[in-house]
């Protein structure tokens, strides 16, 4: 389903991103003007430009690109626009792409490794492992060819030998799965100094995925058949707001309205 362009203005666009760029090096994530940024505006991208150092960054530096390579602003889109311009431009699903050379994700990315399911909380990429690409030189088609392909179905990938790109609906969600996401390669390095560890089976991985989506939807991540289920007590606020919904009565059908004269 194509995603719907959130209604956020321009300016909190470019905002977010300056924000989001710096709040990576903040953190450990990234170094100097290694990794990039963009979000999905209608029919193109918000992108950081290149060679542009975050602190000096500004929301007025932020390039603006459609979908076909043309682009406006004072700077020149970052040297890996293409593989955000190919992701946005085959995923609707997602709004954010955060690119970044954060240590143990490149670690494993220059032994043309993957993550595999040595641990659940692998699911936070969409699947039962991180693939990593097969190397390209960066700014190259052949690179954002290589980097769809490794993110078919997920939303995180490793480069080889060069980084970590995860995709997301916010600059929220983002900055969280690459952290989560490196995270997970800091453990597994550790993991490797004593062996390669057992890893979860499909099924194991596909029970956390399921429960992973039902989190999402605001759902209790137990699984329909587990019958143990925490129950609010009578008079907590969430038994109330739930009383409350379930007293509120249903939006009249259109022909209702109408007869109501509304």
């Amino acid at each position: 389903m194509p995603r719907t362009v959130p209604k956020t203005t321009d300016a909190a666009l470019r905002a977010g991103i300056v924000a989001t760029c710096r709040e990576m090096n903040r953190i450990g994530l990234n170094q100097g003007t290694s990794g990039n940024l963009s979000h999905r505006i209608p029919d193109g991208l918000l992108i950081t430009p290149t060679s542009l150092p975050y602190e000096r960054m500004r929301p007025a530096d932020i390039v603006a690109m459609a979908f076909d390579g043309t682009y406006k602003g004072r700077h020149r889109p970052s040297s890996e626009w293409r593989f955000h311009r190919d992701i946005l431009k085959s995923r609707p699903d997602v709004n954010v792409v955060l690119h970044t050379h954060s240590t143990y994700s490149t670690t494993l990315s220059v032994h043309e490794r993957g993550i595999p399911a040595f641990h659940y909380m692998v699911a936070v990429a969409g699947g039962t492992d991180i693939r990593c690409s097969a190397y390209a030189c960066f700014g190259t088609q052949e690179l954002s060819e290589r980097a769809l392909e490794a993110l078919a179905d997920r939303t995180a990938c490793l480069l080889g030998h060069h980084g970590l790109i995860v995709l997301a609906d916010t600059f929220e969600k983002a900055l969280w799965r690459a952290v989560e996401v490196e995270t997970l390669a800091k453990m597994y390095v550790h993991a490797l100094a004593i062996g390669e560890p057992p890893r979860l089976g499909e099924g194991e991985m596909a029970q956390v995925i399921e429960q992973i989506r039902r989190m999402s939807y605001g759902q209790a991540p137990d699984l329909d058949a587990v019958a143990d289920t925490p129950q609010s007590r009578a008079g907590s606020a969430s038994a109330k707001r739930a009383a409350g919904a379930k007293a509120r009565p249903a939006p009249a059908a259109p022909a209702a309205r109408k007869a109501a004269g509304r």
